[in-house]
């Protein structure tokens, strides 16, 4: 059955002035209503208006525009005032009409520019996240994280507020998730929070952030992380019944549940998640909950029930208004109508799924994003760099003056001569400390596009094997299911040997992808994903022999994948290679240092000859090495094996 895929994207990023508003909302109503009666000026009566029409626009459309009206009448002729009005006027037609909210948040952003206080600056940040939600509506969410790159987060740091910073980098962690790439997800999440926490965090902070990375590790196959991320979020939410964060916790409990096979259990808090979303008018949310409600429902046999479901969120735009939603509910469809026997619709709901998926290729999205994410790092880096050459110039003049007053005060007095001379010596070492600290720059820099490279390799690979897992994979049961009906009909043994030939197939092609990106790893960690690789390689012509000695558990993804693909590189040249009959591989962890060693008995190679000109195999395991901080010592003697040792930097 399909892993449950949530898409939940993000459309709200709140500022400093409303940040534990939606954990006793009706209080913190008074509390503002009260601000504004007794406030000193209409400038302040303004913006406290502007903030609760904010704050109203998602609960009570009437209320919102009454209190935005109230504040433009407030705001006066304050040229301020009048450029934050379109952002607050944007969020009441941001579901009417998108494209005038576009507009709006557009032209905030441009009024707010000519004013550099953290007021203006905040707002025009929200404004483009908010827009650039709009955008990711529209199916372009390449555009909202080169949006929160490159603008929203450059204004909130310009504003200090730790809190709107965290927020943007969730959002970035909510697209990576959507779109499969948990890791990289997990990472950015954990940012946000770090950042938030350097900052005044809040308990709604908290709870939106527990409640992002309880989802995204069961996402990622790490299930049992995630009942510690729920108890924090829900110890957080006790004292408030009312808040609209429990919606998301329950469908984060719900998660939790469906991917431990809980099903029953998953129902119960669904329901309860859905009780809240029809009290706090949260439609989309709802249908977010009922698709989970349908995965449980199959997954416990009741196939009537979940087919009444997924009919329904067929009916629902805002479930189909989404191009990933579309495909869940396709596939879902094709496996419910196949588990009830009716083989032609199955066949109908697969087709439909394969035309879909055909034409959305989230690998472009990956591309895009990695990209943005290069460049923006790279541009953090040459701004550094610039900082550098700037105290490098400034040091060479300094040295120049120190010079020429070395050579006025010696004619005069020994002790100047002394003293410059000092001075000469000083300048000496700064400028050899600041060519120092370029050069370290610059090696960082290799080291981040490095990275960079073999991240987008292995994102390449997850995407050609989720391809191949779920599209031709899919395509292929769907012929099956096809086959198996007019078999059944005609009792024909040909069709039998086709049906046979397929099931081959399938195997064969699960079999490629979980090489591309083997399911072990994420889900048992990587001594037992290595001692699969070497029972996988083994064979009557070549006997690896595998031995572990003290591998943590818990070495961060990252750093297992690039491992894990150092050992699976050598293997394959040992066997493909050298014709090994024998290969010994040994892996040891001493705190922070992970070793490396295989040994083979394969026919050797001239080693000074082949690193001058390395093959692909041998530069992609120096590459990897490299990144990760390492060392590599290779001895081979023709026809009498080779041996390989490797010493990594691993965090314990």
């Amino acid at each position: 059955m399909m892993r449950i895929f949530f898409c939940c994207f993000v459309i709200w990023a709140g500022g400093t002035t409303a940040r534990a508003q939606q954990l006793n909302s009706r209080q913190w109503q008074d509390s503002m209503r009260e601000a504004i009666a007794f406030a000193g000026t209409d400038s302040a009566r303004a913006v406290l208006a502007f903030q609760l029409s904010e704050h109203l626009f998602l609960r009570d459309t009437l209320q919102a525009a009454h209190y935005l009206g109230q504040g433009l009448k407030w705001a006066g002729r304050s040229p301020l005032l009048q450029a934050i009005y379109p952002y607050y006027a944007a969020l009441l037609r941001a579901r009417t009409d998108p494209s005038a909210a576009e507009a709006l948040y557009l032209r905030a952003d441009s009024l707010l520019a000519p004013f550099p206080d953290s007021l203006a600056l905040s707002i025009r940040s929200k404004a483009i996240h908010r827009y650039a939600a709009l955008r990711l509506l529209t199916e372009d969410p390449s555009q909202f994280a080169g949006l929160l790159l490159n603008k929203a987060i450059p204004l909130a740091r310009r504003t200090g507020d730790s809190g709107l910073i965290g927020k943007h980098y969730l959002g970035i962690g909510y697209v990576f998730r959507n779109h499969g790439q948990y890791d990289v997800a997990d990472g950015y999440m954990r940012t946000g929070a770090r950042i938030m926490r350097d900052g005044p965090e809040t308990a709604e902070q908290r709870i939106v952030t527990y409640i992002a990375l309880a989802e995204n590790l069961s996402l990622a196959g790490r299930n049992n992380e995630a009942p510690d991320m729920l108890t924090h979020a829900r110890e957080l939410l006790a004292p408030w019944p009312e808040s609209d964060h429990w919606v998301d916790y329950y469908a984060a409990e719900s998660l939790y549940f469906n991917e431990a096979k809980k099903w029953k259990q998953a129902l119960e808090s669904l329901e309860k998640g859905i009780v809240y979303a029809d009290t706090l008018h949260k439609i989309y949310e709802k249908q977010r909950l009922q698709l989970q409600q349908y995965y449980a429902l199959h997954n416990l046999g009741s196939y009537r029930e979940a087919l009444r479901v997924a009919e329904h969120l067929m009916r629902q735009p805002e479930m189909t208004a989404i191009v990933t939603n579309r495909l869940l509910l396709y596939a879902g469809l094709a496996e419910t109508w196949a588990a009830l026997g009716n083989t032609g619709a199955a066949y109908t709901w697969q087709k439909q799924y394969s035309t879909v998926s055909d034409s959305f290729h989230a690998s472009r999205l990956t591309q895009e994003i990695g990209a943005m994410e290069i460049r923006y790092r790279n541009a953090e880096q040459k701004e550094k760099i610039a900082i550098l050459e700037a105290e490098k110039k400034q040091a060479q003049l300094a040295g120049e003056n120190t010079r020429l007053s070395f050579w006025l005060l010696a004619a005069g007095s020994a002790l100047v001569a002394v003293i410059a001379g000092v001075f000469f010596v000083h300048y000496r070492n700064s400028r050899k400390l600041a060519l120092q600290k370029l050069q370290e720059m610059k090696q960082r820099q290799e080291l981040t596009a490095s990275h960079a490279m073999l991240e987008g390799e292995e994102r390449e690979r997850r995407r050609v094997a989720r391809d191949l897992h779920d599209g031709l994979g899919g395509m292929l049961a769907g012929m099956k299911i096809k086959l198996s009906g007019i078999a059944a009909e005609n009792e024909g043994d040909a069709l039998y040997q086709v049906i046979g030939q397929l099931d081959h197939s399938v195997n064969e092609l699960r079999r490629i992808a979980r090489n591309m990106m083997p399911e072990n790893l994420l889900k048992f960690g990587l001594e037992t994903a290595l001692r699969d690789l070497c029972e996988s390689l083994s064979s009557p012509a070549t006997h690896i022999r595998f031995q572990a000695y003290g591998i943590a558990a818990d070495l961060p993804v990252q750093t297992q994948v690039t491992i894990y693909r150092i050992v699976q590189e050598a293997l394959a040249n040992a066997i493909r290679h050298a014709g090994a009959k024998e290969v010994l591989l040994q892996c040891t962890q001493d705190g922070q240092l992970f070793f490396i060693t295989i040994e083979d008995d394969g026919k050797g190679f001239d080693v000074p000859a082949k690193e001058k000109a390395p093959g692909t195999g041998l530069t992609n395991i120096r590459n990897r090495v490299h990144f990760l901080k390492g060392k590599m010592d290779i001895h081979s003697v023709e026809n009498e094996g080779t041996s390989i040792n490797i010493e990594l930097q691993v965090e314990a």
